[in-house]
């Protein structure tokens, strides 16, 4: 068995034992995609995953990637999603980014994003970064941080 290998199959049956221990019926898919491993949770029954803003959806992302993180390759990250709300917070994440980009351009003032956790800072960098004119910084020191967008140049 290759390491990648090795390393999806180690993921999946960790989520299995902490789904098992939650008693939540639920079946991981681990799919590799370029800049993650994405953990789909498979079934019925793990609405509670999704109370309060998906909070025990991003307490098992974490402890999956402080797990995993020294086995990952450089920039890649563990995603855990259930039913694609992931896929659609995310979406919705990069499109606020891009309007709050272009507004900074039209305006010139700075736009700021937030207060954001690092899965999701990571999102918005990511999303700017695509915009050649446009910068991002993340702004405060705890868990939560602000995004400040600006125009290259003017900051």
């Amino acid at each position: 068995m290759n390491a990648d290998m090795e390393l999806k199959t180690r993921v999946q049956d960790l989520v299995k034992e902490v789904l098992l221990t939650l008693a939540l019926p639920l079946e991981p898919v681990v799919e590799e995609r370029d800049d993650c491993l994405r953990i789909r949770l498979d079934g019925d029954g793990g609405e509670v995953l999704l109370e309060k803003r998906a909070a025990a959806l991003d307490a098992l992302q974490i402890v999956m990637n402080s797990v995993f993180r020294h086995e990952l390759p450089d920039r890649h990250r563990i995603v855990v999603d259930y039913r694609d709300f992931r896929l659609g917070q995310d979406e919705e994440l990069r499109q606020t980014a891009r309007v709050l980009a272009d507004r900074a351009k039209q305006t010139g003032e700075t736009q700021e994003l937030g207060p954001l956790n690092a899965y999701a800072r990571r999102i918005v960098h990511l999303a700017i970064a695509e915009d050649p004119d446009v910068d991002t910084e993340s702004i405060g020191d705890a868990l939560l941080k602000t995004i400040s967008i600006t125009v290259k140049g003017s900051g």
